[in-house]
């Protein structure tokens, strides 16, 4: 699933303010600055120094001697004491903070402090922004991205920016002039402008009074023409309200105004169209006779322009057209871009202002499809100026990182605001989540956005409640809460298929198999698997339906190398049916059915029954190996909830299976290596199994051992 754009990632909405040194001096060096949250003495939790010593990651993080602990300037302000720090085991959810609730964790001021795990990125923006240098970051939907191109904002000096005015032209009204002045200066401009225009306008309201009592005066008391005077007067004050447009339009029209900003300008372009990236003249439908509005009056800034000095956050960069793309990549190179109207029929389309300063840093974003609708000019200016930057998925899990999620729980409720703190307990069952999240044992997901949200339902069910704290139960009960549209599918599925006796958990049949798949990112299903061997009418085949899509396809191909290898029989005059049992619209994607389709096949062709209790996944190559798969996690659930006691899954994913507590004595993981040890498993009738295995063996030339691990790929294959 594409994304969104970035609310953010785990990332605050508000930056929450940045210090005035901040603001005015370049990022400090590695080492040369404390984190904030660090002082020098008791601070207002009445935690004396004596106190803190004891209690690594308080506001404080001191040392036993007294010394400050060291600093990576990653924005961590939960550090604790070096002798602490060497104990801290893989169970230590924490990371050796000893801590009762997330109140005592300060959150940095800066939201450059504030990213969790994107330490490379981090690292780039901070050059970026010291260098003024364009980035592009690529990656998945709530890894950090807006967040970072927030904060590079805040990292911009702010004494730099500049207001622009759009002046009238008395030489050609269609072409309004541009003027730039310091920050502040556009609003002290436009109201001396005002009070000049007042001024004149008082000074021709009184003679215009003046002259029509003199009019009227003298048609009343001496022509003796009431109604003559009464027109005369009209024909006075229409003139005199004519005259006093002229001196309306001298007032320039203030476009960009930085007065009030503290910090370089932010402006978030995703998804604008035309007008609203690169500015744009308002129609008039009174073009004449004096009611028309004059047209630098109609001249709207665009995002390029309004973030002139400051940072221009496009994500899925991808959905700009490609003439906004041209647009947007003339403003990078000029450094300005005129405002014309972006409709071609309306009067707006005639005007086009002076040039307007677009001095911006551009920051593009985007999943890993938006490189391919990205106008290749474009990359290649952001590139050729800046850099580019990959964010990761998941980081590896040590105690500093955990100190960094507990910190993370933190922001999200100083963030919110109406959350009830984090208990200690419940600090760790979210970072259990983040474990289980990340689909790599050792690792800590960095989708942050979405486990923002888990802490947010769980804050509202502890609200609810009228809970003083947010508990491990609260944590809970917002899992379940909190389930994807694709899981609450895949549960929904499951209980129909009980309904209607599609679901087969029992005994043994003929070339079914229960295969299992991945619904979204997170949603675990299983897949029965159907073959059938018949007599073919002409050259055989191999047909397999349930919407496949292409890598599925290649996967079947490869399975049939291996039936064709492996058996005795003369399959060219044999049609073999795969089907995958109501796969659904979505169809299948990827190769993970692999050992599921092999099993199924040989079982048909031998005629040898598959146990229905058990349930698999695994890539296969052609030489009979199985190959790891993603989503283990995911899948051994499904097979627990549909009544699967048994799971297969490759060996190299043993290390990916973090399955919760309730479905852990429900089903037992088998690990194999190689086809010869799941068919060993499956397939039913021990001396006809036995020799079915040990032709396979020969024939393949690849078996291994049971137990043996296959060497390949560490990283999960597509699901």
């Amino acid at each position: 699933m594409s994304n969104d754009t970035e609310a953010d990632e785990g990332a605050p909405e508000d930056g929450g303010g940045v210090a005035e040194e901040a603001s005015e001096s370049p990022p400090p060096e590695d080492g040369d600055r404390l984190p904030e949250g660090i002082t020098d003495g008791p601070d207002d939790g009445g935690v004396g120094p004596d106190e803190r010593d004891d209690r690594p990651g308080s506001r404080n993080g001191h040392a036993e001697d007294g010394t400050e602990g060291t600093i990576d300037d990653l924005g961590s302000d939960v550090e604790v004491d070096a002798e602490v720090a060497d104990d801290i085991g893989e169970d230590d959810l924490l990371g050796g903070l000893m801590i009762d609730s997330t109140e005592e964790i300060d959150v940095p001021d800066r939201l450059v402090d504030q990213v969790i795990g994107q330490e490379h990125a981090r690292d780039v923006v901070m050059k970026a922004a010291k260098q003024r240098r364009h980035v592009m970051m690529i990656g998945s939907p709530g890894t950090g991205k807006s967040m970072l191109a927030k904060a590079m904002s805040e990292l911009l000096p702010p004494e730099e920016l500049q207001d622009v005015l759009v002046y009238h032209n008395p030489d050609d009204g269609n072409n309004p002039k541009v003027r730039t002045v310091p920050a502040s200066k556009g609003e002290q401009i436009v109201d001396a402008h005002k009070e000049e225009a007042r001024k004149r306008n008082q000074m021709r309201s009184f003679l215009m009074w003046i002259i029509i009592a003199i009019v009227i005066g003298y048609s009343f008391i001496i022509a003796g023409q009431i109604l003559l005077g009464i027109l005369a007067a009209g024909v006075i004050y229409l003139a005199f309200r004519y005259g006093s447009r002229g001196s309306d339009a001298m007032v320039p029209n203030l476009i960009v105004n930085n007065a009030d900003t503290t910090t370089a300008p932010f402006e978030d372009a995703t998804g604008a169209h035309a007008g609203a990236l690169l500015g744009d003249v308002r129609h008039d439908p009174f073009q004449s006779g004096g009611m028309e509005t004059p047209s630098h009056d109609r001249v709207e800034p665009g995002a390029i322009h309004k973030a002139n000095k400051g940072v221009l956050f496009v994500d899925e960069i991808n959905t700009l057209d490609i003439r906004s793309q041209q647009h947007l990549m003339t403003a990078i190179q000029e450094g300005e871009f005129h405002i014309t109207g972006q409709s071609e029929r309306s009067s707006g389309a005639m005007v086009q202002t002076e040039p307007v300063p677009t001095d911006f840093i551009m920051i593009a974003a985007g999943n890993l499809d938006a490189m391919e609708n990205m106008h290749p000019a474009l990359r290649s200016r952001i590139k050729g100026y800046g850099y580019e930057v990959y964010m990761d998925d998941t980081i590896e899990d040590t105690p500093d990182m955990r100190r960094k999620y507990a910190r993370f729980v933190a922001q999200e409720v100083s963030k919110d605001g109406r959350l009830p703190e984090y208990s200690a307990e419940a600090i760790e069952e979210v970072i259990l989540e983040a474990r289980r999240r990340a689909g790599r044992k050792g690792h800590l997901t960095l989708k942050l956005r979405n486990l923002g949200g888990l802490v947010r339902v769980a804050g509202d069910i502890a609200r609810a409640d009228d809970a003083d704290r947010v508990t491990r139960d609260h944590v809970l009960q917002a899992k379940g809460r909190s389930r994807s549209i694709e899981q609450q599918l895949a549960d929904d599925y499951i209980e129909r298929r009980k309904d209607y006796e599609l679901q087969v958990s029992d005994g043994y049949e003929v070339g079914r198999v229960n295969g299992l798949a991945v619904m979204g990112e997170d949603s675990g299903i299983m897949l029965p698997v159907m073959a059938e061997v018949t007599p073919s009418q002409g050259p055989g085949e191999v047909i397999a339906t349930g919407q496949l899509k292409e890598m599925a396809q290649e996967s079947v191909s490869n399975v049939s190398a291996i039936i064709k290898k492996f058996s005795d029989e003369n399959i060219s005059e044999m049609d073999i049916h795969i089907q995958f049992v109501q796969a659904g619209q979505q169809g299948v994607d990827g190769d993970s059915a692999s050992i599921t389709v092999a099993t199924a096949v040989i079982s048909a062709l031998e005629d040898m029954g598959v146990d229905q209790s058990l349930a698999m996944t695994g890539s296969l190559s052609v030489r009979g190996d199985v190959l790891p798969v993603g989503g283990v996690t995911h899948k051994i659930e499904a097979a627990a909830k549909s009544g699967c006691s048994r799971v297969i899954i490759p060996a190299a994913n043993m290390q990916d299976v973090m399955i919760e507590e309730e479905y852990e004595e429900m089903v037992e993981i088998i690990p194999v290596s190689h086809i010869s040890e799941v068919l060993d498993i499956a397939l039913e009738g021990e001396p006809e199994k036995d020799s079915l295995v040990d032709r396979l063996k020969s024939i393949t030339g690849s078996a291994l051992s049971k137990g043996e691990a296959v060497s390949g790929p560490s990283s999960p294959s597509p699901q």
